[in-house]
Parts: C-alpha cells; sequence; structure tokens
C-alpha cells in the first residue's frame, strides 16, 4: 500500500511541491545567514563573560581544595544538581511554589558545590546564555528602582532565581541518559496533570468560577484547571509539554513506545481543548504547524486536511468558541481590550524605566490609566509586562534572547544528523514558539510554576543542541537513578 502511494501521481506531485519549497529555503541566503550561529558560539566562548566565569570558577576550586571541602561533598547528594534539577522540572506543576522554589536553590547550590569538587566538568555553553543572565541582572534592577521596591522584592527576586534556572540546568545535565529521563519525567508529569483536568471535565472541579461569559457559552459548564488553579494557565503548561512529547514519539524506536507517547499527546490535547482556552489553542495551531513543517514539509497539505476536518466536524461548542476570537462583544475579549488600551497609556509616561515587578507595583501607577475603571493584577500581555516591568531595554533583550533562541535551534536542527536529537530540538522550538503564540493574549509569567518551567524548557533546548557533546554513561553516582 506504501509503494503504491508513493508510485501515484497524486503523491509524486505534492512531494515534488514540498522538495522545492525545501530546496528555495535552505539555498536563500537570508535564511543561511540567520542559523548560522559559529560566530555567536565564538562569541560566547571568548567573551569578557565566560572568562569572568572561568576565573571565577578555579578561584571556587581553589576556596574548595583549601578548606578540604572537595573531599566533604564529592559523591553526596549536595554535589549532584542533576538530582535537584530532575525534581524540581517533574514536580513543577505539582508543588507549591515556595517548595519549587527551594528545589531550585537546592540545585543552584548543589550545582555551586560540584563545580568546585570537580575540576573537570566543563561550563556549559550556549550563544542564549548571555542572554538569559542579562535578563535576570535587569530584573533585579528593576526591582531596586520600582515604584514599590517592598512590593517588588519578592516577586523580582523570584523572578531573578527562575530565569536563573536555565543556566543551572543547563549545566546539571552531564549525559544523554540524564536528558532523556529529565525529559520523560517531563512528560509523565504532563499526562497526569492532563488526566487530572479531564477528571475535572466530567465531575467537575468544586469550584464556583466558571471563567467564561455565560451569555456567548451557555453550552460550557466547566473550563479545567487541573492543578494549576487557571484554564490559561493550565493551556501555557499544556503547550509547553505537548510539542516535547511529539517529539518523543517521532523519535521513538520502538512500536510501544510511539504508541505510549501517542496516547500521552492525546491525553494533553483532549485536556487542552477542555481548557476552552482560545489563546491556548491558537498557541498549539501554531505549535503544530512549527512542528510538522520542520519535520517534513509536505505535513503542510496534511495540515489543510486536518483543518477542513476540524471546521467541519468539530462540535459546534468549540466551533463557537474558536470564532469568538476577535469578538469584542465577549467580556473576556473586551476587558483584555481595555487593559492593553489603558497599559499602553501608562507606559507612554513609564516606558523607559518601567514600573517595577509584581501586582503592587502594577496596582499603584495603572488604576489613573485604567480604561472603564476597569482593574486588573497585570497587562494580560506577557510583553506588554514586560515593558511594564523592566522598561523598553527589558523588551529589548527579552526580544534578542528569543532571537538568539530561534537562530540557535535553526542551527542545530539545519546540521543535526541524528535522529533522535533533530526531533527534540523541533519539539523545543515548537514548544517556546506555541508558549510565545499564547503569552500575546495573557501574561503567561504570572504563574511561577509556568514560569520557572519556560526557562526550564529553554534550558533543556540549550542541551538538545549540544546533546552530540554529551556522554553516553553518565557518572556512576547517577547510575541507579538512569536505569529508573
Amino acid at each position: 500500500m506504501t509503494e503504491m502511494l508513493k508510485a501515484s501521481l497524486i503523491y509524486r506531485f505534492f512531494a515534488a511541491i514540498g522538495r522545492w519549497f525545501g530546496a528555495q529555503w535552505k539555498e536563500s541566503r537570508v535564511i543561511r545567514a540567520f542559523i548560522n550561529t559559529k560566530s555567536e558560539t565564538q562569541l560566547a566562548e571568548g567573551s569578557r563573560l565566560f572568562q569572568a566565569g572561568t576565573k571565577l570558577r578555579l578561584w571556587q576550586e581553589r576556596i574548595f581544595h583549601a578548606l578540604r571541602l572537595d573531599r566533604l561533598f564529592r559523591g553526596s547528594l549536595f554535589a549532584m544538581p542533576f538530582l535537584w534539577s530532575l525534581a524540581a522540572v517533574v514536580l513543577a506543576p505539582l508543588v507549591p511554589t515556595m517548595l519549587l522554589l527551594g528545589l531550585v536553590l537546592l540545585a543552584g547550590v548543589s550545582a555551586i558545590i560540584r563545580f568546585g569538587t570537580d575540576h573537570e566538568k566543563p561550563l556549559a555553553r550556549a550563544p542564549v546564555n548571555r542572554y538569559i543572565l542579562l535578563y535576570a541582572l535587569l530584573y533585579m534592577v528593576a526591582t531596586l528602582t520600582s515604584v514599590t521596591v517592598t512590593g517588588s522584592l519578592y516577586i523580582g527576586l523570584l523572578t531573578s532565581v527562575f530565569i536563573l534556572s536555565a543556566l543551572v540546568i543547563e549545566n546539571s545535565i552531564e549525559s544523554k541518559q540524564q536528558l532523556r529521563l529529565i525529559v520523560r519525567g517531563a512528560v509523565c508529569a504532563a499526562v497526569l496533570v492532563a488526566l487530572y483536568g479531564i477528571y475535572q471535565h466530567f465531575f467537575g472541579t468544586g469550584g464556583t468560577e466558571t471563567w467564561v461569559d455565560e451569555d456567548m457559552f451557555s453550552d460550557i459548564s466547566t473550563r479545567v484547571y487541573s492543578t494549576l488553579d487557571n484554564p490559561n494557565v493550565l493551556s501555557e503548561y499544556l503547550l509547553l509539554a505537548i510539542p516535547m512529547a511529539a517529539a518523543c514519539m517521532f523519535a521513538a524506536k520502538t512500536w510501544l513506545r510511539r504508541i505510549l507517547y501517542f496516547a500521552a499527546c492525546g491525553i494533553m490535547c483532549l485536556c487542552m481543548i477542555y481548557t476552552f482556552s482560545r489563546g491556548g489553542w491558537l498557541g498549539l495551531l501554531f505549535a503544530i504547524f512549527v512542528f510538522l513543517i520542520l519535520v517534513d514539509r509536505r505535513f503542510i497539505f496534511l495540515m489543510l486536511a486536518g483543518a477542513v476536518c476540524l471546521l467541519l466536524f468539530s462540535p459546534e461548542v468549540i466551533t463557537d468558541r474558536f470564532t469568538s476570537i476577535g469578538d469584542v462583544t465577549d467580556t473576556s475579549t473586551s476587558y483584555r481590550v481595555s487593559i492593553w488600551m489603558g497599559t499602553l497609556k501608562m507606559l507612554k509616561d513609564y516606558w523607559m524605566t518601567g514600573i517595577g515587578p509584581g501586582t503592587q507595583a502594577f496596582n499603584m501607577i495603572y488604576p489613573a490609566y485604567s480604561y472603564n475603571t476597569i482593574s486588573a493584577p497585570h497587562a494580560h500581555n506577557l510583553f506588554l509586562q514586560i515593558v511594564c516591568d523592566t522598561g523598553i531595554v527589558g523588551i529589548i533583550v527579552f526580544i534578542l534572547l528569543i532571537i538568539v533562541f530561534i537562530r540557535m535551534c535553526c542551527h542545530a536542527i539545519s546540521v543535526e544528523t541524528r535522529h533522535e536529537a533533530k526531533m527534540l530540538q523541533i519539539g523545543s522550538l515548537s514548544s517556546i514558539g506555541g508558549f510565545l503564540v499564547q503569552s500575546m493574549t495573557d501574561y503567561s509569567f504570572y504563574n511561577y510554576r509556568v514560569m520557572f518551567l519556560f526557562w526550564a524548557y529553554l534550558a533543556l533546548a540549550a542541551v538538545f543542541c549540544r546533546a552530540g557533546s554529551l556522554r553516553e554513561d553518565g557518572d556512576k553516582s547517577y547510575a541507579k537513578w538512569n536505569r529508573a
């Protein structure tokens, strides 16, 4: 059957079109220049920042050796940052924020101890790292220059710690086995969260909040939120996890694993539907588009057929919800538009330095600029909120960070020869892309656990891009964990 399909004129016609588009893509000078990150990597390795980090590590090793701390901590749990990073990534959607913060701090301290006790451990180098560090420093500065320093202190420090956790996670993964373990753990945790969300759809959430305009969508009785307190936040989390599970499915070498990962994708997609988050649905469609196009450009025809089927056969409640995107008569849409207008009006006066991170800072200034006396805890748009928090410099650095991240992933995808690593690189780019699309309609960092996971998935992407340099076998101290 497969041979007959490939021999058909229709298949050959569409395959020729796909190959032509692929050739134009690869031969484009603009594309070749964009994905060439050799200069970026050389700049990262030769930068003063990297040199300063190397010197700081040498001093750390000397101090540890002089105090005999290297002998004290060598082989202990406190010198195993991967275990703490694994716990943080897997448990993030399941535990309270303060417990997650404790795990992240333990991972950070453990990474410092590991560098002090193992002089052979190299510093992870990625083009995106210096932008991550700069972005974290900007949030610290914004906290100290906030309109209410005391109100912004906790949020600013928490945000900075979670941003820097990307560097900790990136440096904690030392082998391919560890990388596979943390990816599988993240997917399993997402499946559990999605299963609980599906349970809420059929048996109720136990809360009184419907999260929907009941006049327009009377057929929607429940929007699920699982362990993340809000349907939109759940959709943001699923946007990170679904492409990763799809990448594992495409990379799997046995049919049993493919079926398991396919089931995981189906469970998470079903839960995404039950969130009834229109921003989440848009983000998922974008992530699917990016993923399939990068896997094989001929999938574009499959996507067109799928779009037609969705329009024809989707339940009316889903179709009505999706087609209401942009309808300003919907209270949710009009609420967001009013907040965006008020925020833009506020930023005309505070665009340079921002007002500082946190709800207290926002509520101190925003009410004077709000439209229709609408109150809000944040700007309901990630990019607008970054300007509110850190000013114009912060959003510039964040956009540069995203551009460098995209270049890093695209370069890795274009030169990668190993199927598994390539699929994971594509999954990472799709995850972050879908998440950022959703972020245009909501402040997706408002939930700190989801904010941490964004930086964690970005760190995993950096590791995927250099997966070829990882050891096949982890340290002996990790062996029993890798076999789990």
